[in-house]
């Protein structure tokens, strides 16, 4: 199994944030989370990012605890709803400070400016571009490690038809090449054309885990979620 959550809960000022929470996770799923805003979604992806502490339980990639962040920074990469970028650097500076903030040779920052057509955009800064070129960049962030697993907040709220399309092209090629991606989604239509697995999380509880086809003849789905 690469990743096992066990009992994960935190709380904010006496609200919870998430309820005790229990999952495992294989190589190569896709994954989609699904609530209304505030269950839990975020603060779930956060935890497992290593981006805030949890209040209780625990959580091992690979047989690591998240305690090992060392081990972890390598395994994980969180791509957050707002681009967490330097807006009035560069596209390949923002790219080699997070290499070198994750001990990774500047050689990626070329494959990754190359793998996500970045290459013209190299010496632009940041707050120059658009939001889809932007949220292309930040995942091309969160992969310089070539992590295994990569967790994505919203990755196409706010984007155009055209690049909600791309960010769908990327995220199956990603899962064609072997990572196991956890995302949240609003969107009906992602969750049917990218999940392999949907967990619903409602008022901080996780109450449903299991296929797109069961998940849509639920009840969960119907009650909660039907459009």
């Amino acid at each position: 199994m690469q990743l096992i959550v066990e009992n994960l809960a935190k709380l904010y000022d006496k609200k919870r944030g998430l309820a005790a929470t229990s999952f495992e996770v294989e190589t190569g799923e896709l994954i989609a989370i699904v609530g209304h805003n505030g269950a839990g979604k975020s603060t779930l992806l956060k935890m497992l990012g290593n981006w805030i502490i949890p209040d209780d339980g625990t959580v091992t990639i690979d047989g690591f605890g998240l305690a090992n962040r060392k081990a972890i920074i390598g395994k994980v990469g969180f791509i957050p709803e707002v681009p967490n970028l330097f807006d009035f650097f560069s596209v390949e500076y923002n790219l080699k400070l997070f290499a070198l903030l994750s001990h990774t040779p500047f050689s990626r920052v070329e494959v990754i400016l190359r793998e996500f057509s970045l290459l013209p955009f190299r010496k632009s800064k940041v707050q120059s571009l658009s939001k889809g070129l932007k949220q292309r960049v930040n995942i091309g962030r969160a992969l310089l490690a070539d992590p295994a697993i990569l967790l994505l907040d919203e990755p196409t709220s706010g984007l155009d038809f055209e690049m909600t399309r791309e960010i769908y092209r990327l995220l199956q090629a990603m899962h064609s090449a072997g990572k196991t991606i956890i995302f949240t989604s609003h969107r009906p239509e992602e969750i049917k054309n990218l999940a392999t697995r949907i967990m619903v999380l409602h008022e901080s509880r996780l109450v449903f885990d299991g296929l797109p086809h069961a998940y849509f003849q639920s009840e969960i789905h119907e009650r909660l979620y039907a459009l």
